[in-house]
């Protein structure tokens, strides 16, 4: 199915077009790491049909919306998320991010479904590590990088490798996580983030200012991505990127995406909860109004 003509962009009231659309499928997760900002569940019955997914791209679609990254939650705990991909209007880009834990098996459908790209999370090459951070029981570490070789397998690339770096437990392994990346020879690029402390662990923050200057020192270009301004490190042949989305007024001033909760409400911000507005009844056409309203309600986050 091909996207509709787009004769209207959504634009709020400081100029940010929107293009882009993150949608959550479920709220559910098989792993429960440390510093997940854990949003409430909401109940397996709750979460949004396929059809209204479907519904919610295609009227995207037709306001120039043309990247879709679905999360979760853990996403792959749809058995129906495939079905919702090959019903989905044409776009640029879809994408999802995941933990990998059942990608292997999967990995095949979800290309032949349409998915573009996977983003992994991978905090860790240290099984243990890893086992602390997710508090995930023994062997899911292995079925973790066996999800990643698949993904590469079937062409989901490039894989982005989503590294939350924790003070003093893993930020001293970004060299070994590039080692792991150069393996593939392009197919995986490493993402650095900057912890959000949803759950008041203060203990784990790093510094943003000196991860910056640690990947300059060592990087033989760099590039400049037009959104949020993010910079893209090559180092010896791997490419990083570091994500600030803390106290970074750039991020949110170039902020061109749309967010969906796993029960169907459009989120105009990712760090403001109280100016969204529930999509989940509604019909096609009262859809085009109500993401009017949700763009209408952008604001820039201020910490205060």
């Amino acid at each position: 199915m091909s996207s509709p003509e787009t004769t209207e962009l959504l634009t709020d009231s400081y100029g940010r077009t929107v293009r882009s659309l993150r949608m959550s499928v479920t709220d559910r997760c098989n792993l429960n790491c440390i510093y997940c900002h854990n949003e409430g569940h909401i109940g397996h019955s709750k979460e949004m049909s396929v059809d209204t997914i479907v519904n919610i791209v295609e009227v995207a679609s037709g306001f120039g919306i043309n990247r879709l990254k679905i999360s979760g939650g853990e996403p792959l705990l749809r058995k129906d998320l495939e079905e919702a991909l090959v019903r989905l209007p044409e776009l640029r880009d879809v994408s999802m991010t995941t933990n990998a834990v059942l990608l292997k098996d999967r990995a095949s459908s979800l290309k032949d479904a349409g998915l573009d790209r996977v983003n992994i999370s991978l905090d860790s090459l240290d099984p243990d590590k890893y086992h602390t951070i997710t508090k995930c029981g023994k062997g899911i570490f292995d079925r973790v990088l066996d999800g990643i070789h698949e993904a590469v397998d079937v062409g989901l690339t490039p894989v982005k490798l989503n590294m939350v770096l924790l003070k003093d437990f893993n930020d001293d392994e970004v060299k070994d996580m590039l080692e792991f990346t150069r393996g593939y020879g392009g197919d995986v690029i490493l993402q650095l983030i900057e912890l959000m402390d949803f759950r008041d662990l203060p203990q784990y923050r790093i510094d943003a200012n000196e991860v910056e200057r640690s990947l300059l020192s060592v990087s033989s270009d760099v590039h400049v991505r037009e959104l949020h301004k993010r910079k893209k490190y090559i180092i010896n042949g791997a490419e990083v990127e570091f994500v600030r989305p803390v106290d970074n007024t750039e991020f949110c001033a170039n902020c061109n995406r749309l967010r969906v909760t796993a029960d169907g409400k459009l989120k105009p911000c990712l760090l403001v909860s109280d100016n969204m507005v529930d999509a989940s009844g509604a019909s096609v056409e009262e859809l085009p109004d109500l993401f009017r309203l949700a763009v209408s309600r952008r604001v820039p986050f201020c910490k205060s």
